[in-house]
């Protein structure tokens, strides 16, 4: 037995410097023999290299050679937990470990486990590096948010009117606004998120190919033209100026004060109509010539109502009266065609179809002239129970929209002598109505005085899409035909104009508000070109205002005609 220890003791160096395996054998085969050759002796050997204890024998203090196997077997128990999370000290074995790591993180390689779908290359490469992405609306919005405190006039020059709040709101709204989601987060790309719909073709990456980290930073980067993933930016809609003060500025005196009245109208031929209690005064805006039309002869007989017709050289003027006429004037001859009767009391308002003008009275009858017919009453409507002081046909001419002073909004169709819709949402007189030239079935309405709301209809089902609360009296409304975008008049209590933007489904925002007028703007007509609001006030003025979007001339062109031309003093339209 002290031969065999000697021999173990022999064998000791070679258990520490090679495998666990061989050392394990070797102790437990001395334990082996050492229970066959004497049966008597049943020592335990602790787990923890504690002290040997038997039944018939002492204990006995241990040997050098006996305390070393015991220090053996406790780093055996342990050796079976430490194996499987032993790394790798060979090249071999490393190279193998980091090819099974790359293939869980790569599938679609030969060897690779499926993804998280069950199909091989269905998850996406997942790198170690990420990298962020700015869109263009993020560094306006922090540009925006860091100069807040500076004034805003270079953007657009909005210090100067009442509603520099609501224009700045609106700038953050609409332009500044991130497509990224939080602007308080940077959006990170998705890694090749392109590449796992479409299959790999000859000279581009595949997910299944190895990458190199140069490789892998040219896929992802967003200054890469290649990558199908980089939106282009989106163009930014070039700044417009709009001017606060009126190109022009003419005197209307006895402009009659009547906000049911319509007594401005501008044709197609360039030449604006404005009524002047019993006369009716044109002037050309391509000459700056004014002349009279006509004057009605009855003492009170005042005119009440204009409009244009809608011929291509625009020289028809319907003309509507006090005493219940509507009378067609061929203003490049000077004079009347023929009087249409029929209401018993003034005309308020008129508006053409083709050959057929619509008028509306304060009799609450609405009548269709056909001025080709001996006989020219050829439709009356009855949905109003006081005077129609608002009347317009859509564009396409299937619908007519009728406001009145009963406070209610009446969509007929051609045709029919029964309205489709009658709506009771405003709470005053409607008499501000405007048909949209870009989008089909929408129409504005606006109320008096005791509504002070614009609102926006879709006439096709009689829906509300939104109402706005503009704290004045709506008194007319002008949509652009160049822009997505309307101007509005306001009476009480604020007598101002303001231009809203259009921005679909309804929604509207104010733009800005221009200011000059001493009364209530009762009017208003647009240019043929699409570029000048006019409006006429109970101030007994009229203001040209160059606000809405031009097809030819840029910004700074608008910005310099307007600065050389002034005002070039006041002059009378009469």
């Amino acid at each position: 037995q002290q031969g065999r220890e000697l021999e173990s003791d022999r064998h000791l160096p070679f258990c520490e410097t090679h495998s666990e395996t061989a050392c394990r054998s070797t102790v437990s085969l001395g334990k082996g023999e050492r229970e066959a050759r004497d049966p008597n002796r049943n020592a335990e050997i602790t787990q923890d290299g504690g002290e040997q204890t038997g039944r018939h024998n002492p204990p006995q203090a241990p040997t050098e050679p006996a305390r070393r196997r015991r220090m053996i077997v406790a780093m055996d128990n342990s050796s079976v937990h430490q194996e499987q999370n032993r790394v790798p000290n060979t090249p071999s074995a490393l190279r193998k470990l980091f090819v099974n790591e790359s293939d869980q993180r790569m599938p679609g390689r030969p060897g690779s486990t499926s993804g998280p779908h069950g199909s091989p290359g269905s998850s996406l490469f997942r790198g170690d590096r990420f990298i962020p992405r700015r869109s263009d609306g993020v560094r306006d919005l922090s540009n925006y948010n860091h100069h807040s405190a500076e004034p805003q006039a270079q953007i657009v020059d909005a210090d100067t009117s009442p509603a520099k709040q609501d224009y700045r709101n609106t700038l953050r709204d609409t332009i500044l606004t991130p497509h990224d989601g939080d602007d308080h987060v940077l959006a990170l790309r998705q890694p090749l998120a392109h590449l796992a719909a479409s299959p790999p073709s000859a000279g581009s990456l595949s997910l299944g190919s190895p990458m190199s980290p140069s490789s892998r930073l040219c896929a992802s980067s967003p200054s890469s033209p290649s990558s199908p993933t980089v939106s282009s930016p989106k163009k930014k809609r070039p700044a417009r100026f709009i001017p606060k003060s009126p190109d022009k500025i003419l005197d209307a005196p006895d402009l009659v004060d009547d906000y049911y009245l319509n007594l401005l109208d501008w044709s197609k031929s360039n030449i604006l109509a404005v009524a002047l209690r019993q006369c009716v005064f044109l002037w050309n805006a391509s000459t700056d010539a004014t002349q009279k039309l006509l004057e009605t002869p009855q003492a009170g007989n005042i005119v009440t109502s204009l409009a244009w017709g809608e011929e291509p050289g625009g020289s028809t003027l319907a003309v509507g009266t006090h005493n219940g006429e509507v009378q067609l004037w061929d203003v490049a001859a000077g004079r009347m065609l023929r009087a249409m009767t029929g209401h018993r009391s003034r005309v308020s308002s008129l508006s053409w179809s083709g050959n057929t003008v619509s008028s509306g009275s304060r009799d609450s009858v609405i009548m269709h002239h056909d001025i080709r017919a001996p006989q020219h009453r050829v439709g009356e409507l009855h949905g109003h129970t006081q005077e129609v002081c608002g009347l317009k046909w859509c564009p396409q001419a299937t619908q007519l929209a009728s406001g009145g002073n009963d406070n209610v909004l009446n969509i007929w169709e051609a045709r029919r002598n029964t309205s489709r819709f009658s709506i009771n949402r405003h709470q005053a007189a409607v008499k501000a109505l405007a048909w949209c030239p870009f989008q089909t079935n929408l129409l504005a309405s606006g109320g008096g005085t005791a509504d002070r709301r614009i609102c926006l209809w879709n006439t096709g089902n009689g829906q509300c899409l939104n109402e706005v609360d503009t704290k004045s009296q709506v008194c007319a409304i002008q949509w652009s035909v160049h822009d997505r975008e309307f101007v509005s008049s306001h009476g009480f209590t604020h007598n101002q104009l303001i231009l809203w933007r259009y921005a679909g489904a309804g929604r509207v925002h104010k733009v800005v508000e221009l200011t000059g007028h001493q009364a209530r703007v009762l009017h208003m007509a647009q240019s043929p070109d699409g570029t000048t609001i006019v409006s006429a006030a109970a101030d007994e003025t009229l203001r040209f205002w160059r606000i809405l979007g031009s097809p030819t001339r840029s910004a700074a062109k608008l910005k310099m005609e307007h600065s050389a031309r002034g005002l070039l003093g006041a002059n009378c339209i009469r």
